[in-house]
């Protein structure tokens, strides 16, 4: 009775037990076919994309660090770059600062050394026009007083009157 109610579970189903076991076969050699033909090919296909995968995501890392430390880098350079012109700016500056100020003092030591000179020629010219003034006054005192008394005074007499004139004129 068990046989016949399987018999009946297959007729009922439209299975036939001989053509599952053809289909189990057919499986199991299809698979044995599969197993030897394709899935090496499979497989190996399979672990030559992992690997490349892999070897690109290796070679992006590696490229993504370069690349930061070429960022790096570059911000190193720009900053010795731009600390490198504040300094020629602050020297440029400074050597202004200094050339302005060389300029300045020597344009008073120019002013002065004009100042003093005009002075020292001041000086002098008034010393040549007292001592003009000087030979002329003797010169006309001796004439007059020649005149007036009628006789010569010596010359150093005289000298010493006009000198005597002079002084007073100057105080």
């Amino acid at each position: 009775m068990a046989q016949m109610l399987h018999g009946m579970i297959f007729a009922a189903a439209g299975l036939e037990v001989g053509d599952m076991l053809f289909d189990l076969a057919t499986f199991i050699v299809l698979m044995i076919l599969v197993g030897k033909f394709a899935w090496g090919p499979v497989t190996k296909m399979m672990a030559k994309r992992q690997d490349k995968i892999t070897g690109d995501l290796d070679y992006a890392d590696k490229a993504k660090s370069d690349a930061d430390k070429l960022l790096a880098q570059r911000q190193s350079e720009l900053q010795n770059t731009q600390a490198e012109a504040v300094s020629i700016v602050n020297t440029a500056k400074a050597n202004g600062q200094k050339q302005s100020k060389a300029i300045v003092e020597a344009a008073h030591k120019d002013a002065a050394d004009l100042k003093t000179k005009a002075a020292a020629e001041i000086a002098q010219s008034k010393q040549d026009a007292l001592n003009g003034a000087r030979d002329q006054v003797a010169d006309l005192s001796i004439t007059i007083a020649s005149k007036i008394i009628g006789k010569e005074l010596k010359a150093e007499d005289q000298q010493t009157l006009i000198d005597d004139y002079i002084k007073g004129l100057g105080d």
